[in-house]
């Protein structure tokens, strides 16, 4: 069984955000930092693709931005290596997946050990994986919604740091259940990266377990 881990290590409020697109998640971080619902910085944001529209969010707003392309490298190793030291040369305490549309291996996550999460569009461990909210629509289920998650060597496999529920509408498409999942994803990101940035955690197991004054629905 594996000892819990207390949440410690995380020591400041700097955060690396990693981009692949249009970066809506990083916008909520900014936003929530903005108007004092998040007590961070973002120290840098990084994208693999030199045309993510998120890089522009992030110059707006005085975040320094760059791509480190994936391509071109000996390996996924040295790639995920690259990303760790620019990180960390940056003093970034917490790294925010922010549709980051790359496995994450382990030169990053020996760096930045239970430092990593992610956002998933459903209630994960259902619907990993890509297009989860179509796969949901076409499921049938009733219920889905919205898990951060810290990331480890699985796909969306990580402890659960927070879930919200989105309920599936019977006159839903998948692109209005998409929509409103991407409401939800906007509130619980800024959450969870408070959750974690104020500590009071462990890790047991698969389990994220909070302490209960710092525990929240």
């Amino acid at each position: 069984m594996d000892v819990p881990r207390n949440s410690n290590q995380v020591l400041n409020r700097r955060l690396g955000v990693l981009i692949s697109g249009r970066g809506s998640n990083l916008q909520a971080l900014i936003d929530a930092i903005e108007d004092g619902r998040l007590d961070a910085e973002i120290a840098i944001v990084i994208s693999n693709n030199d045309d993510a529209a998120g890089l522009e969010r992030a110059r707006r707003a005085g975040i320094p931005a760059m791509t480190i392309s994936h391509r071109g490298w000996p390996s996924r190793a040295d790639y995920d290596a690259a990303l760790a030291r620019e990180l960390q040369s940056r003093g970034v305490g917490l790294v925010c997946l922010a549709g980051f549309m790359r496995l994450i291996g382990a030169p990053l996550l020996d760096a930045f050990p239970n430092r990593i999460i992610n956002i998933h569009p459903s209630l994960l461990p259902a619907f990993p994986g890509v297009d989860a909210q179509r796969q949901a629509f076409e499921h049938g289920v009733r219920v889905t919604g919205v898990t951060v998650h810290l990331v480890n060597a699985d796909l969306d496999a990580g402890p659960i740091i927070l879930q919200r529920t989105v309920d599936v509408r019977d006159d839903d498409t998948a692109e209005t259940l998409a929509a409103r999942i991407l409401v939800e994803e906007h509130r619980a990101y800024p959450e969870a990266v408070q959750l974690m940035l104020d500590g009071g955690w462990t890790i047991d197991g698969r389990r994220f377990v909070r302490s209960r004054s710092g525990a929240s629905t």
